[in-house]
């Protein structure tokens, strides 16, 4: 490999979402056809994080609504961890659940009673991307736009890391590498 192979992180093209873009995507969510349903895949997506296959496979047992906690189950050799809810991710699953017609385990089943696969989760996201007016948006947007958010509030390296599930740091440090938030106050 010569450096001209080499591409560093700052040449590559944006590969997530904003906060501002993400408040345009799960607005865009709620407009659709399934749109209680849907917003709540794309919100728990976002703030958790989540891989595709993490969010097919996340369970209703996984939740438990009187801590406002739910368990988060890594791949990829990940560390899965519990994560808080936060208050309007409670109010949107209590919502999905009183409407929720199905006894399957999985938190998230299709129109037709099957637990949603990878592809229909990529199928939806591009699908609320453009009706946000996005362009292309694939999952793991979501799960980059998390890593950003949290780097953007001042959350170090270690816990953004163990949040997003890495064992190795090298793949969060992109995160706090280009966070805006590292550069305030450099002069003063």
């Amino acid at each position: 490999m010569t450096t001209l192979d080499v591409v560093d992180q700052h040449e590559k093209p944006k590969n997530f979402l904003t906060e501002a873009e993400m408040d345009h995507f799960l607005q865009a969510a709620k407009s659709g056809r399934h749109g209680v349903r849907d917003h709540l895949m794309m919100l728990l997506m976002y703030r958790h994080g989540l891989r595709e296959t993490e969010l097919c496979r996340l369970s209703v047992s996984a939740l438990d609504l009187e801590t406002a906690r739910v368990w988060i189950e890594r791949l990829k050799g990940s560390l899965s961890t519990h994560h808080q809810l936060e208050g309007d991710e409670l109010r949107a699953i209590r919502h999905y659940l009183r409407i929720r017609d199905s006894r399957l385990p999985w938190l998230f089943v299709s129109e037709r009673g099957e637990p949603f696969t990878r592809q229909g989760v990529y199928y939806l996201a591009r699908r609320i991307g453009e009706r946000a007016n996005l362009g292309k948006v694939h999952p793991h947007m979501l799960r980059h736009a998390c890593g950003y958010a949290l780097a953007n509030k001042g959350h170090d390296l270690r816990t953004i890391q163990d949040y997003l599930g890495h064992r190795d740091p090298k793949h969060t440090a992109i995160y706090t590498r280009t966070a805006a938030k590292r550069f305030e106050n450099l002069w003063q």
